[in-house]
């Protein structure tokens, strides 16, 4: 017999530097509506690659995740893909960024910006 069953997919998460980013750039443009949209499109080294913008825009279908007073927004195809990440920040010898711990992702480049699932 078999039964039906749900599957409640996991949000992205946004780390702790990522949030502190943000923060620090919605206080340094001094706009508190500012919101770190992610993004993915096709291209880059491995298939698709990740996108990263601070917007003020959202669309009625964008996936919204607030955690202290950040928002991330992920369009809906985008969202398919990223299902489960993490959204993290660094800063390093290489530059500072935003990245992405996909779980999906079956292969990634070197860099870190491409990946395919």
């Amino acid at each position: 017999m078999s039964g039906v069953s749900s599957f409640v997919p996991t949000p992205l998460i946004l780390t702790d530097r990522a949030i502190a980013r943000v923060q620090l750039l919605m206080q340094e443009q001094q706009n508190v509506a500012l919101k770190l949209r992610v993004y993915v499109t096709g291209g880059g080294c491995s298939g698709f690659q990740y996108g990263f913008d601070l917007t003020e825009a959202t669309a009625e279908d964008d996936t919204l995740i607030t955690r202290e007073n950040v928002t991330l927004a992920v369009d809906p195809l985008s969202y398919q893909y990223l299902v489960g990440s993490t959204v993290d920040y660094e800063e390093g010898l290489a530059g500072a960024r935003f990245l992405i711990q996909n779980p999906n992702a079956t292969t990634t480049c070197g860099c870190g910006a491409s990946f395919m699932v």
